[in-house]
């Protein structure tokens, strides 16, 4: 017996040196083998354990686990159904504020031009007038200016001074010159407006109109279309004196 102990613990460990220290590809091989076959077993080993547990379960522990299952696939499925959907709100909500501020900003573009507080830039014409002394005044201008904005003008501005806005208002000024809120300018008068350039033309050129006051004074009136007109005089709004905001809700 002291024979066959000392055999096999001498074998255990020529086995475990061949495994260190391959001395030939044949061995290395035997160890790889080896090795697979070590993990098989334990994997065989680890799945007859959970089949025998599932085997000495009765068919009321079985159909209890089955139902658990189920249970636990269904919660899970309606997290992921409520958190798909609070993403989807998300979206949305990024979308719509999005949108909002986008229409906010058009908006407040659109203001700005119409109250003259913002400079402006598109397509339009320069209305150049000009002619003897004391020809053209106030009244002449006015009819021009209301003419134009009939014709849809967005906005307009006098010799690139003075930006003209719903309630500017024009009376004459010393010499050959006019006052515009309150700012003198001196002919010849150069007005600039942004809109659809051959309806500003034709209201510049109406019969019995703008055109035909000025010649009819021995002054002179020329339309230049142009792709870009730039217009960049604004306007301070003064803060409301009497009126005050009414509180929402």
């Amino acid at each position: 017996m002291p024979d066959q102990a000392a055999d096999e613990s001498t074998g255990r460990a020529r086995l475990v040196a061949a495994l260190r220290r391959p001395t030939s590809r044949s061995q290395l091989t035997a160890g790889v083998l080896l090795g697979v076959l070590g993990f098989a077993a334990v994997v065989q080993m680890h799945s007859s354990d959970q089949a025998d547990r599932y085997a000495g379960a009765s068919q009321e522990d079985l159909i209890q686990l089955i139902n658990a299952q189920a249970v636990a696939e269904e919660r899970v499925e309606d997290q992921i159904a409520a958190l798909e959907a609070t993403r989807n709100e998300l979206e949305g909500h990024t979308a719509d504020t999005e949108v909002a501020l986008e229409l906010a900003r058009r908006q407040a573009s659109a203001l700005g031009i119409l109250t003259g507080t913002s400079p402006a830039v598109g397509p339009g014409i320069e209305v150049a007038v000009d002619g003897p002394p004391l020809s053209v005044g106030s009244q002449e201008l006015v009819s021009g200016i209301q003419e134009l904005r009939s014709a849809g003008a967005e906005a307009m501005q006098v010799n690139g001074v003075v930006r003209l806005v719903g309630s500017s208002s024009i009376v004459d000024g010393p010499g050959d010159s006019v006052i515009i809120d309150g700012t003198q300018v001196a002919a010849p008068f150069l007005i600039e407006a942004i809109g659809n350039a051959a309806a500003l033309e034709k209201a510049v050129f109406f019969p019995d109109g703008f055109a035909e006051d000025i010649e009819s004074a021995d002054g002179e009136v020329s339309v230049r279309r142009l792709n870009r007109v730039e217009i960049t005089s604004t306007r301070t709004v003064s803060p409301p004196q009497y009126a005050e905001p009414v509180p929402e809700g």
